[in-house]
C-alpha cells in the first residue's frame, strides 16, 4: 500500500501558475493549501524536466536545483496535515509545446501527432540515454524536496507511451515492433529511477488509447504485470490519448462515464497491487460505486476538487454542506490553462484569483436580487452566507438561460450546476418571488439595495422580410421538428449547438455565419467534436456570409457565398446576445444599485457567476 491517511488524491492536472521561471510561487500554495486537509495525497502538476521540454510555459519545473526551494516549500505545506506529496514526473516527448521558445522534440517515431505539433526527432540511442538521466535527476530533486512518492507517467501519449503504443511506435530496432520491445525503453526509465531513489513509485498507464491499432487492454494487463515485477508500488490507470483522443484523456464531457472504472477492474484482477481510479469520479454515488462494485484501492480526483475544494470533507462527513458540482466541461480549467490565465473554474468564483474567501458582514442588510439566472442565484447565496437577508424576483424559473445550456447533445452534465444552486437556496431558506420585478417592489420593499442579474436577450440583427423565426425553442426535444430544411444564422456557440441539435432529426441544415470562423467561445474538445458531427451530417456551413433579405421560403445571401437559397422551412436567428437591464435607469439614485452577469456584459457561465460574487462578497 501506498501508505497515505485515506484513499483519496488529488490527480495531476497543469495549473498554469508560474510566473514563467517554473518556480513555486503563491498561487501554486495557496491552490493546494485550498485541498490538502482531507486529502491521503496531492499529486503536484506535471512537473517538467528539462525547460525544452515543456506543455505550457507556466509550468512547474523540476529541471535544477533553483526549483528545490520551492519544492520543498510545497511538500512541507502538504506534510503539515499529513497529506503525502507525489511528483509526476513526464516527458512529452513528441508533445512538448511547439509554440514556446526553445522546446525540442522527440519521439520514438518522426511522424508528428496527427492532431498537429511539430515533427519530432526519432531518438537514437545518446537520445535514449540523456531522456533517462532527466528522469533520474528530476526523481533525485523530489526526494531532496521532501516528496513522499514519484509518479511516472506511462500514458496519455506522452514520450514512454509513445514507445508502448503500436500505433506511434514504427521502429524496427530493439525497440520497436513487438510487446517486448516496445517496453523495453520505458522499463528502463522505471529501473533507472527505481535505484536512484527509495521513494515508492506508481505507475500510470492508459489502460486504452482509444484508437485504432493504439495501446489496448490486453497489452496493458500484460504490461501490469510486468510493473510488478519491476517493482512499482501502484498502478494509476487512465485512458486516451493527448495527441490523439483529447477527449478521453480530458474526460470530458462528451465521453461516457465509467469506461476508465472498468479498464482499471480489469488491470487490478490481473495483479497484487493497489490501482488507483480515476476519471470523472465527481459525486458521492460515484465514490460508492468505483468503491463497492469496482473495489477500488484508492481514488484520484481531479477537477471536481477543483469545483469544490472540501469534496472529500463532505464526503466523509467532516465539513457541512452539498458539493458544489464538476460539470466536466473544461471550459475553465482546461480553457483557462491554455488560454494562458491558468486555472479557473466555471462554478467556483475563487480558483485561479487569489481572493480568500468571503468574510462575514459587519452589519445585517436586505437585499433584493433581480433575476434568478446563476448570477442572481450566486449573488443570493454569497449574501445570504455572509449573514444578509436576501429575497430573489425571478419572473420564470431559477436557473435562467442557462436551462437552455444542457439541452444540446451531450452537455446534460450542466444542469448539475442549476440543481445545486435550487438546493442551496432552498436550504439557505431564500425565499423566491415568482413575478418580474417593479420599481415599485424595489423602492417599496424595505431594500437596503439591490443587485440586478436580469441577463441578456437574443440580438436579432435588421433583416429585411425577416418577420418568423425561432431562437432556441428547438433545443426542447417536443418543438424539434424533422426532415425540414432549416437556415441558422449564426455560427457562434449557440448557432452551432442549435446545428447540433437539428441534425438529429434527419433536418437539412445550412448555418450562415458573417465572420470567416465559425463555433468562436466554445470550449476546445466540444468544438472540435461538434463540427466533426455537422462535417459527417452533411451540414452546410457559409462563413464571411450575411443574410441579406427574406423572401417567404427564399433566402438571399450577400459576401463570400452569395446567391439565394430556396425551400427554407424554418429560420433560426443565433447572432449572439445583448444585455438586458431594463430597471438600472429607472431606480439609478434612489437606491443603492449593482448589475452583474450578463445584465452588465455578455460572457460565459463562468463569468457571470464570478461577477456575482465579487459583488457579493463585499457588500
Amino acid at each position: 500500500m501506498l501508505n497515505l491517511k485515506n484513499e483519496f488524491i488529488l490527480a495531476p492536472f497543469k495549473l498554469g501558475y508560474s510566473s514563467g521561471d517554473g518556480r513555486v510561487n503563491e498561487r501554486h500554495l495557496n491552490f493546494y493549501r485550498e485541498r490538502r486537509r482531507y486529502l491521503g495525497a496531492i499529486t503536484v502538476e506535471p512537473l517538467y524536466l528539462d525547460a525544452g521540454l515543456r506543455e505550457i510555459p507556466t509550468q512547474i519545473g523540476i529541471d535544477g536545483d533553483d526549483k528545490l526551494a520551492g519544492l520543498q516549500e510545497l511538500t512541507e505545506l502538504l506534510h503539515a496535515t499529513d497529506t503525502r506529496a507525489i511528483a509526476h514526473l513526464n516527458h512529452p516527448g513528441r508533445m512538448a509545446n511547439p509554440r514556446i521558445p526553445g522546446n525540442y522534440f522527440l519521439s520514438a517515431t518522426d511522424k508528428p501527432c496527427e492532431n498537429g505539433g511539430a515533427i519530432p526527432r526519432r531518438m537514437n540511442e545518446a537520445d535514449l540515454q540523456r531522456v533517462v538521466e532527466q528522469f533520474v535527476a528530476a526523481a533525485r530533486r523530489a526526494e531532496q524536496a521532501g516528496f513522499d512518492l514519484i509518479e511516472l507517467q506511462f500514458g496519455h501519449g506522452y514520450l514512454l507511451a509513445q514507445f508502448l503504443s503500436p500505433a506511434v511506435n514504427d521502429r524496427d530496432d530493439e525497440y520497436g515492433g513487438l510487446f517486448e520491445n516496445r517496453i523495453r525503453f520505458p522499463l528502463r526509465v522505471l529501473e533507472a529511477v527505481r535505484q536512484t531513489v527509495r521513494l515508492p513509485i506508481i505507475a500510470r498507464i492508459s489502460g486504452d488509447e482509444m484508437i485504432p491499432n493504439g495501446i489496448k487492454l490486453p497489452e496493458m494487463i500484460r504490461f501490469a504485470r510486468i510493473l510488478e515485477e519491476n517493482g512499482v508500488a501502484a498502478i494509476h490507470v487512465s485512458a486516451g490519448s493527448v495527441c490523439s483522443t483529447p477527449p478521453w484523456y480530458f474526460q470530458h464531457m462528451f465521453t461516457p462515464k465509467g469506461k476508465t472504472w472498468e479498464l482499471a477492474a480489469e488491470i487490478k484482477k490481473a495483479v497484487h497491487l493497489p490501482v488507483i481510479f480515476v476519471g470523472r469520479i465527481n459525486s458521492p454515488a460515484d465514490v460508492h460505486r468505483v468503491k463497492q462494485q469496482y473495489g477500488a484501492d484508492y481514488i484520484a480526483l481531479g477537477r471536481p476538487l477543483i469545483a469544490d475544494p472540501d469534496f472529500v470533507g463532505k464526503y466523509l462527513g467532516q465539513v457541512k454542506g452539498v458539493i458544489r458540482p464538476c460539470l466536466a466541461c473544461a471550459e475553465g480549467c482546461l480553457g483557462g490553462v491554455k488560454g494562458g490565465k491558468g486555472l479557473h473554474c466555471v462554478v467556483n468564483p475563487l480558483v485561479g484569483t487569489g481572493n480568500a474567501a468571503f468574510e462575514p458582514a459587519k452589519e445585517t442588510l436586505r437585499f433584493a436580487v433581480v433575476g434568478g439566472g446563476l448570477a442572481g442565484m450566486e449573488a443570493a447565496l454569497t449574501l445570504k452566507k455572509r449573514g444578509h437577508e436576501v429575497v430573489i424576483y425571478e419572473k420564470e424559473r431559477l436557473g435562467g438561460q442557462f436551462n437552455l445550456a444542457y439541452l444540446p447533445p451531450n452537455k446534460q452534465s450542466l444542469k448539475e450546476i442549476v440543481d445545486y444552486f435550487e438546493y442551496e437556496i432552498r436550504e439557505n431558506h431564500i425565499p423566491v418571488v415568482y413575478k418580474e420585478a417593479s420599481e415599485q417592489d424595489l423602492l417599496e420593499g424595505g431594500y437596503d439595495g439591490v443587485i440586478l442579474a436580469t441577463g441578456a436577450v437574443p440580438a436579432v440583427p435588421p433583416i429585411k422580410g425577416l418577420e418568423k423565426f425561432y431562437w432556441t425553442e428547438f433545443l426542447q426535444d417536443e418543438n424539434l421538428p424533422e426532415g425540414k430544411k432549416i437556415l441558422v444564422i449564426g455560427g457562434g456557440l449557440i448557432g452551432i449547438e442549435m446545428a447540433s441539435k437539428l441534425v438529429e432529426k434527419n433536418n437539412q441544415v445550412i448555418v450562415v455565419e458573417m465572420l470567416p470562423e465559425i463555433a468562436n467561445g466554445m470550449e476546445m474538445i466540444e468544438r472540435t467534436l461538434t463540427l466533426k458531427k455537422l462535417r459527417e451530417k452533411q451540414v452546410t456551413i457559409y462563413t464571411n456570409t450575411r443574410v441579406a433579405e427574406v423572401r417567404d421560403d427564399q433566402v438571399i445571401l450577400s459576401g463570400e457565398h452569395a446567391g439565394e437559397l430556396s425551400g427554407i422551412d424554418e429560420i433560426v436567428v443565433a447572432t449572439g446576445m445583448q444585455p438586458y437591464n431594463p430597471l438600472e435607469e429607472k431606480l439609478k439614485g434612489k437606491i443603492p444599485l449593482w448589475v452583474v452577469g450578463d445584465a452588465r456584459s455578455v460572457g460565459k457561465a463562468q463569468d457571470a457567476i464570478r461577477s456575482a460574487y465579487e459583488v457579493a462578497s463585499t457588500l
